[in-house]
Parts: C-alpha cells; sequence; structure tokens
C-alpha cells in the first residue's frame, strides 16, 4: 500500500454499526448546540418581557405628551385672554400660537366658552378626552397615532391641575408621532441591549451550572461506549448535590458496573474458549477410560467386581460433562428430564463419587428418609448436591486441627407444598466477600483459587426445576444450604408424612444436625 493511501485511510473518521461517523457524534454544530439554543431563546423570552412592558409604556408616553400640551397651551390661552384681545393681529396670535405647537385653544369655564384661534379653526379628525382616557383606550390611540397618524388634526380636551376651567387644544398630530417614534426607538434599543446583556448573564450561568456538566457526561458516554474496558473513560463526579451531581455519580456507578461486567463476562468467554481447546482431547482420553472399566467390569475379582459400576458411572457422567462443558459460558443449561426418583439413593451416590479419603477425617450422613421421593432430573440434581457437598469437603479438608469435628450432614424435610433439602457441615463458615457474592460466577468462591461457578451452575439448575437454593446460615462451626422443590402430589402416604412429623428428621436426628 502506498504511504498516501495509509495516510488516507488513518484519517478517514471511525463510523458506528449504523453507518455513522463517530466522530460527528462527539460534539454538537454551533447552531445546533444547547448552549447557542439557550441564548436564542433567553433573549427571545426577554423580548418578549420587553414587548410586554413596551406597549403600555408607548401609550403612557403619548398620554403624557397631550398633558404637557395641554398645559402648554392653557398658559398661553391665559396670556392671550387676560390681556387685551385687540392689541394682537391674527399674525401674532398664529405666531404665538404655532410657538406653542397648536393650531387653536378653547377655554371653557361654566357656560362660557372662549375660542383663541387665526382664523377658521380646522376641521378635525381625532378626539382626546383626557379627564376619561384609560388604559385601553391611551394605547389603541397612541398605536394608532404611530401606524396611521401623520397628517391628521388631534383634539385635545380636558382640566388641568383640578381647576375648574376646561381647556380645549386643536394641533396636527405630526409632532406626536414623532416623538412617539424617538421614544418607541429608544425604548427598542434599550430592550435589546438589556435582552444581550440578562442573556449573557444567564447564558454564563447556566453553562457553568448545566451545559458543561452535561457535555463532560456526554463525552465521558461516548468515549466509554467506544471503549468500555478502558476504565480511565469512566467520569469522575462533581461534588454536588443538585441533579446534575446525583446524574453524575449514578453515571459514574452505571459505568463502573458496566465495566465490571464486561470484565467477568471477557473471562467467562476466555474461559469458553481454553475449555473448548481442551474439550476435545479430554474426550477422547475419557473413551479411552470408559473401554478399560469396561475391560475391568469383566474381571473375577470381588472387589474390583463391586467398584466397577462406580466407575463406569462416574465415567459417563465425566463424558457427558466434557460434552457440555462450555453450555455455561454461551447458553443456559438444557431444561431437566424430571423423573421420579428417590433422593437417599442420590445422595448415596454423591457419598461415592466425593471419594472422601477416612485420613481426612470428614464424616458423611445422609439422614434423608429412604422413601422420600422427589420429581427432579437425576444428572442435575447430583451435579446440585456434589457441587455443595463438595465445596463443604475443601472447607473442612484446610482445617488442620485433629480435634475438630469434620461432618456432613444430608437431610430432607416436607413441608407445605415444597420439600426442602438441607446440606449442613461443621467447617468453618463462608467469609463476608463470599456471602455478598454467592451465587455469582467467578465472585463467589470462598477459597483462594476458586472460579465460584459451582454455585452459580447450582443455583441455575435448582431454578430450573422451579425451586430455590439459599444459605440459611453461616458461621465458625456451621454452615446450612437449603434446597426447595416443587412437591410431588399425592406422595404422603409413601413417606409417613401423614404423621406429621417432618420427613428425614427425627428428634435424634434434628439434634445431630444442629451440632
Amino acid at each position: 500500500m502506498r504511504r498516501g493511501e495509509n495516510q488516507g485511510m488513518a484519517e478517514e473518521p471511525h463510523r458506528d454499526g449504523g453507518g455513522r461517523q463517530a466522530g460527528a457524534a462527539c460534539t454538537a454544530s454551533l447552531t445546533r448546540g444547547l448552549s447557542t439554543k439557550i441564548l436564542l431563546l433567553t433573549i427571545l423570552f426577554v423580548m418578549a418581557a420587553e414587548v410586554l412592558i413596551f406597549i403600555p409604556s408607548v401609550a403612557n408616553f403619548g398620554r403624557e405628551w397631550m398633558e404637557q400640551r395641554l398645559r402648554e397651551a392653557s398658559i398661553v390661552g391665559r396670556v392671550l385672554l387676560e390681556g387685551d384681545p385687540d392689541s394682537l393681529s391674527q399674525e401674532a396670535t398664529r405666531d404665538v400660537l404655532a410657538t406653542a405647537g397648536v393650531s387653536a385653544i378653547v377655554i371653557r369655564d361654566g357656560d362660557a366658552s372662549r375660542l383663541v384661534v387665526p382664523g377658521v379653526p380646522p376641521a378635525v379628525d381625532l378626539h382626546a378626552d383626557l379627564d376619561t382616557m384609560g388604559p385601553l383606550t391611551a394605547i389603541r390611540q397612541a398605536f394608532g397615532t404611530l401606524f396611521f397618524g401623520g397628517d391628521r388634526i388631534l383634539r385635545i380636551f380636558g382640566h388641568v391641575e383640578d381647576r375648574p376651567i376646561q381647556y380645549e387644544v386643536i394641533l396636527p398630530d405630526r409632532k406626536l408621532r414623532s416623538a412617539m417614534l424617538v421614544y418607541a426607538r429608544n425604548v427598542a434599543l434599550l430592550s435589546l441591549l438589556i435582552s444581550l446583556i440578562t442573556a449573557t448573564l444567564v447564558f454564563y450561568a447556566i453553562n457553568r451550572i448545566m451545559i458543561r456538566p452535561i457535555r463532560a457526561m456526554t463525552r465521558s458516554m461516548l468515549s466509554f461506549g467506544a471503549a468500555p474496558d478502558n476504565a480511565e473513560h469512566i467520569i469522575e463526579p462533581e461534588d454536588r448535590d443538585d441533579e446534575i451531581g446525583v446524574a453524575e455519580r449514578e453515571l459514574a456507578e452505571m459505568q463502573k458496573t458496566l465495566h465490571r461486567t464486561l470484565g467477568e463476562r471477557k473471562r467467562l468467554a476466555e474461559l469458553g474458549l481454553a475449555v473448548s481447546k481442551i474439550n476435545h482431547d479430554m474426550r477422547n482420553m475419557l473413551s479411552s477410560a470408559q473401554l478399560i472399566s469396561d475391560r475391568l467390569a469383566m474381571s473375577a475379582d470381588p472387589t474390583v467386581q463391586s467398584l466397577a459400576p462406580k466407575l463406569v458411572r462416574t465415567l459417563d457422567r465425566a463424558v457427558t460433562y466434557s460434552q457440555g462443558v462450555i453450555a455455561y459460558g454461551r447458553a443456559h443449561e438444557a431444561p431437566p428430564a424430571r423423573r421420579r426418583l428417590r433422593l437417599a439413593q442420590l445422595v448415596e451416590e454423591v457419598q461415592s463419587a466425593l471419594a472422601i479419603d477416612p485420613m481426612s477425617g470428614i464424616e458423611f450422613l445422609n439422614q434423608v428418609e429412604p422413601l422420600l421421593e422427589i420429581d427432579a432430573d437425576a444428572e442435575q440434581m447430583f451435579r446440585v448436591l456434589s457441587n455443595l457437598c463438595r465445596n463443604s469437603v475443601q472447607a473442612m479438608t484446610n482445617e488442620a486441627d485433629a480435634v475438630l469435628v469434620r461432618r456432613i450432614i444430608v437431610s430432607a424435610r416436607r413441608e407445605e407444598g415444597t420439600v426442602s433439602i438441607l446440606v449442613a457441615d461443621t467447617g468453618p463458615g463462608l467469609p463476608p466477600k463470599a456471602r455478598e457474592n454467592l451465587f455469582t460466577a467467578f465472585r463467589g468462591s470462598a477459597r483462594i483459587g476458586g472460579t465460584g461457578l459451582g454455585l452459580a451452575i447450582a443455583q441455575e439448575l435448582v431454578r430450573a426445576h422451579g425451586g430455590e437454593i439459599r444459605l440459611v446460615e453461616t458461621g465458625s462451626g456451621r454452615t446450612v444450604f437449603s434446597i426447595t422443590l416443587p412437591h410431588i402430589a399425592g406422595q404422603e402416604s409413601r413417606t409417613g408424612a401423614a404423621s406429621g412429623k417432618p420427613t428425614g428428621f427425627g428428634e435424634g436426628e434434628q439434634r445431630e444436625a444442629a451440632q
């Protein structure tokens, strides 16, 4: 491959399973980012609030402007009327009114009215009664002047400073409209400035409190999703007690749990791969052992004749386990093939398969009622009891004190609708770490070097029977596991359960199991 092509491939962005570029998902564009959206929305909302203030503000400005014109006209009118009306020509009167910005002035005192106007008064287009003008009328008139004014004649009338005399002025609304436009422009610019300042402050606060932590969580999720086996991508939550802090802590805990779970699954996959490599050779070796055991069965030696059937059954189980040894790593156990079987005989087979060393001092007591029957898969229940009893043997074998009592007791009793199988031992008990992850593969082992698969497999098999396995008690000198299975209908008459006593437990046997 040429160097240029190699560089081109190296620079090509990574694509996820859906064909999208993973790099493009890491950061949002400026126009689509959450920060930009919040900034624009803040400006919009502040401007909307300013509009609600702008409308009555402009209307109030228009009213105040008309009141000011009415006060100025009242002063001019009094000056003109209190003097000698004949001393002023029409040109002088027109100049005085033009200086005041009005076309005519009317003064009403009771029934008497006096008009100050140079010539014929103009026709009025709009009337404004300042004494009775309400807020809605002021708003309607102000915006009517803004949008439609400029060439209309306005008549303003009302009282000034609570005096009994009423004043009227007639003037063009051009100056009123110009003043309102200037005021509206200033208010709009001020509102925009306030909106920008407010939006900037709000944006900074929200960005500091929310956006930056959310971005950090987003980056952490994307990085962790790309490489969940890398613990460096787990987010470090900040020390805060609000919702963001809770979300960060929960995300960190979820990532840790997922990281740990993926590690366990990886170990399980590696174990399955390793077992699959030796599975073929192991089956060949076990097949050879089967052929040898068949020849031993033809021997005339009584000892060989008594041991050969047990050896054959053990090898058959070993071949079966070897064929399905990786089933736990890749699938569930096969559904149980339920048959009615005698539990006491099954426990005897477990005892024989354990091959307990007589020098170990471990005593195995089978206290199951000989007639007690259960509805279960013989091979699967053998595996369950074998795992529990083998754990007990391993726990007590490590104890070096010769005076200690080493005993395994397997018993059973009937309860309402169920049959309970108890496996008790006098070992040292389970450590706290093993109790916390008792039925979890690779984490529930009670001894160094153990995998913890035994109890995990036992729980899966018992649940497949519709039952339950649990740790009843554990401590120094006593550990008890309980297996609860559904009861076989109509079995009471065969086991003597009608007497009211628990099957497989007499009074003396209960005392011995409690030791």
